[in-house]
């Protein structure tokens, strides 16, 4: 028999690739990080002998999920302010609170809150835009999670850099520091079109060329980021976006609410990715992303959460039910964005988006594993006739029992295997005094 590291019996095993399928009774094999077989479970008794061996007989197991599009240190600002249009939680609350407090120390903590949110839920793989990136890089890597780390680049100056030449040079840095590691891969992330300038997205074209590493950024948001590209460019964002040569396959499109016909036909035509945030764009009332159109259209479309400020959470299993029940009132069609399409969105569609298809988004052998364990035998999700149903319309995160990244085991039967959980909280707790003090300071010196 053949020895390896780990080897899972399913009661179903969901791969994405192949679409839709859904394998009953069936084993993975991991070795070496890596996902090494996947085969029918009467065979693997026979063939392989493992260091640990889990019975998950009530289980589904699944690609981890990827997070298209999170800021993770804002976990710490998480409800400081809900129920407000986009502009006046930023103005009013958000940037001034960012202002007092953002720091390598914040954007570690948060991160860190984060990341113990998302393990918990399923989550294997982020895709982060924030202040002080090599942060949030090292929260990743101690906990063992992958991460793409958006090299952050914005006109105005803040607390990690005073000019877009600082950023751009903080970020080359950074990318160089990371570009061959095994769970940290560098994304540049310019933070929208109404917030950078044309000269340093045009260097963003050519260095991302260069380094080739994709492009993060929102776009197309709301309706009043369109009047007001219209009137200060004569163009509506997109239109700006592909004079300075952004639509292309290196570009993720982050929230996309606001697009014509020829829009969805230009973005599947040039290649570029759009990241959906369904309850980020209810929250906010930012409009509503064509997914259906942009599916059917041939555009690529991965998931994300957005930022726990302004969602309030992390979790992308809620978020794929939010995204096929959205669709489906969008496009009038009950039959949109099936259960399968949801789960390929927050997956293969997400590695794609980040040019990490080759490494995770399905258990095909050969990939890492990034693999987690979801128990449906609960009263939310039992009888089950469709497991990959039940995963997307009835699953809760609570339900989710194990996650290993490349092949290690962070979450194990519901418990966190490299994160203090108690020291988190704790910090998050002192971070939650001092900021509500400020915030409350702040809204009283404004009513005066």
């Amino acid at each position: 028999m053949e020895h390896i590291d780990t080897l899972l019996y399913a009661r179903w095993i969901i791969p994405v690739e192949p679409h839709g399928e859904v394998l009953a009774d069936h084993a993975l094999a991991m070795h070496e990080g890596r996902i090494h077989d996947l085969l029918p479970g009467s065979q693997a008794r026979n063939r392989y002998q493992a260091r640990t061996t889990l019975e998950l007989n009530s289980h589904v197991v699944i690609p981890g999920l990827i997070n298209a599009h999170t800021h993770a240190a804002m976990t710490l600002f998480r409800g400081l302010a809900d129920d407000l249009p986009l502009m006046t939680w930023l103005n009013d609350h958000i940037w001034p609170a960012e202002g007092a407090w953002v720091s390598d120390e914040f954007v570690y903590d948060g991160t860190r809150l984060a990341i113990m949110e998302m393990l918990r839920g399923g989550t294997t793989c982020f895709n982060d835009m924030y202040f002080f990136p090599e942060e949030a890089a090292r929260a990743a890597v101690d906990a063992g999670m992958r991460a793409a780390i958006g090299l952050i680049l914005i006109d105005f100056p803040t607390a990690w850099a005073a000019n877009a030449d600082e950023y751009l040079a903080k970020g080359l840095a950074l990318q160089d520091r990371y570009r061959n590691h095994a769970l940290v891969h560098p994304v540049f992330a310019p933070h929208a079109p109404y917030t950078v300038s044309d000269e340093p997205l045009e260097k963003i074209v050519t260095y991302a060329e260069e380094v080739d590493i994709p492009i993060h950024m929102h776009v197309h948001e709301t309706a009043d980021e369109i009047g007001a590209s219209l009137s200060q460019h004569k163009q509506r964002p997109l239109e700006r976006l592909q004079a300075l040569g952004l639509l292309s396959p290196r570009l993720l499109a982050v929230h996309m609410t606001q697009l014509d016909d020829p829009e969805v036909e230009q973005i599947a035509r040039c290649g570029s990715h759009v990241i959906h945030c369904p309850e980020s764009n209810l929250k906010l009332a930012s409009g509503f992303c064509p997914v259906a159109r942009l599916l059917a259209a041939g555009a690529n479309v991965a998931l994300g959460t957005d930022g726990a400020a302004s969602n309030n959470d992390l979790d992308m299993l809620g978020e794929m039910r939010s995204a096929a029940l959205l669709a489906k009132a969008v496009a009038g069609d009950a039959s949109a964005l099936p259960a399968a399409d949801a789960l390929r969105m927050a997956t293969l569609n997400g590695a794609r988006a980040l040019g990490l298809d080759e490494i995770t988004g399905s258990l095909e052998i050969g990939k890492a594993a990034d693999v987690v364990a979801v128990d449906l035998e609960a009263a939310e999700t039992w009888p089950v006739y469709h497991p990959l149903s039940q995963l997307v319309y009835s699953a809760g995160r609570h339900q989710v029992t194990d996650v290993w990244v490349a092949g290690r085991h962070l979450l194990k039967a519901r418990t966190l295997t490299t994160i203090d959980e108690r020291e988190i909280l704790s910090k998050a707790a002192r971070w939650r005094d001092k900021i509500a003090r400020s915030d409350a300071a702040r809204a009283r010196g404004n009513d005066r």
